[in-house]
């Protein structure tokens, strides 16, 4: 995933504010983001000096795990697994941490991605009034996110989030290097508070062999 921070570059849905009496005003791409990050608790982020959470992924047969304990405030990451443990500071990344770094982005990505939309830089978003969600068929709002083609662990990836009316995310698909097919189409579900924060505990694909989930989150607050 992508490293956070940017000037979002928005394509608006409509080309003209003029609307009938029976049009229903289309927020700027921005606006939605806006919406999309309050709804999901971006507020009380500022609050946040320590989170620890749990990735898990289980595919068919097979489990993956690994925990991260995330000091937002000095940008301390501390890496568990069952093999080791690795502890550094994402202001001092050197070659060897690299993988470990990587790794840490993608599961952050996963567990914070409307906060993302607030932090990420260089993204060029569009906004879908209404669209066909890609698991439930349902029609649902759609916001597409393109991240830049430079920089980043996995420059050039985009992804469509989909939403109801509350701004809370239900599905996503993620598209490798912006191509047209989906790479991968998951759920949101599962949400619970965690101090403030509204987070999707759980993704899962629609063919059943995929799931990924948080356990483990906690945060701590100044």
């Amino acid at each position: 995933m992508y490293k956070p921070t940017l000037v979002l570059i928005c394509f608006l849905a409509l080309s003209s504010c003029r609307e009938t009496p029976k049009e229903v005003a289309v927020p700027q791409a921005q606006q939605v983001v806006e919406k999309i990050a309050t709804a999901h608790g971006f507020d009380h982020w500022k609050n946040v000096k320590k989170i620890h959470f749990t990735f898990n992924v289980d595919r068919d047969t097979v489990h993956f795990e690994r925990s991260w304990i995330w000091q937002t405030t000095t940008q301390e990451v501390s890496r568990i697994t069952a093999q080791d443990t690795v502890t550094y500071n994402r202001g001092f990344l050197n070659d060897s941490l690299k993988p470990a770094d990587s790794g840490f982005i993608n599961d952050k990505f996963w567990l914070l991605f409307p906060y993302q939309l607030k932090w990420d830089k260089d993204l060029a978003i569009s906004y879908t009034d209404t669209a066909t969600a890609p698991i439930s068929k349902k029609q649902l709002h759609k916001l597409t996110v393109v991240y830049p083609n430079l920089g980043g662990y996995t420059p050039g990836d985009a992804y469509d989030a989909y939403f109801g009316d509350d701004y809370l995310l239900q599905e996503w698909v993620y598209r490798k290097e912006n191509q047209a097919e989906p790479s991968l189409a998951t759920t949101w579900e599962s949400y619970s508070d965690y101090k403030g924060l509204k987070i999707a505990t759980t993704h899962k694909r629609a063919d059943g062999n995929f799931t990924l989930y948080f356990t483990g989150i906690s945060v701590e607050t100044q």
